[in-house]
């Protein structure tokens, strides 16, 4: 499965676990954003009807930032002396392709990952919890 996404006024060709390098997004490494998908690939099934494309979502968590190569610029105007030297880095943003996918699975990865978050959060109180019953069944006891 791959989708095309637009991205900064360019156009990427994207699939899962990929890093893309795009034009300078704001956000800090680890963040995560939303792309939008124009065209959805999956398997012998090409999605490009807008209606049915603007359900999926391409998510993607920021790499870092990176520079693109250096570009020299010279000015030289004849018989007059002037010479001018310039140099240009543009900057990028690399980012890794998390998931591609309708809005319904999407927010059903999320559910469950919030349910074993939740799950691990509780069984993790009630393990802290025993230790300190037995503790003060030891020193009522005493």
């Amino acid at each position: 499965m791959y989708a095309i996404v637009r991205c900064g006024g360019r156009q990427e060709k994207v699939a899962l676990d990929d890093v893309v390098t795009v034009d300078k997004l704001d956000g800090k490494a680890g963040s995560s954003i939303t792309l939008t998908a124009l065209l959805v690939v999956d398997g012998d099934r090409v999605i490009s009807d807008p209606a049915e494309v603007g359900r999926y979502q391409v998510t993607a968590d920021i790499v870092g930032d990176t520079a693109g190569p250096k570009i020299n610029m010279i000015q030289y105007k004849n018989k007059s002396g002037y010479r001018r030297r310039l140099g240009h880095r543009q900057r990028y943003t690399q980012v890794r392709i998390t998931g591609i996918g309708t809005e319904a699975k999407a927010s059903t990865v999320k559910a469950s990952t919030a349910e074993a978050q939740s799950a691990k959060a509780s069984s993790a109180k009630a393990q802290s919890a025993t230790p300190q019953s037995k503790a003060q069944a030891t020193a009522e006891e005493d």
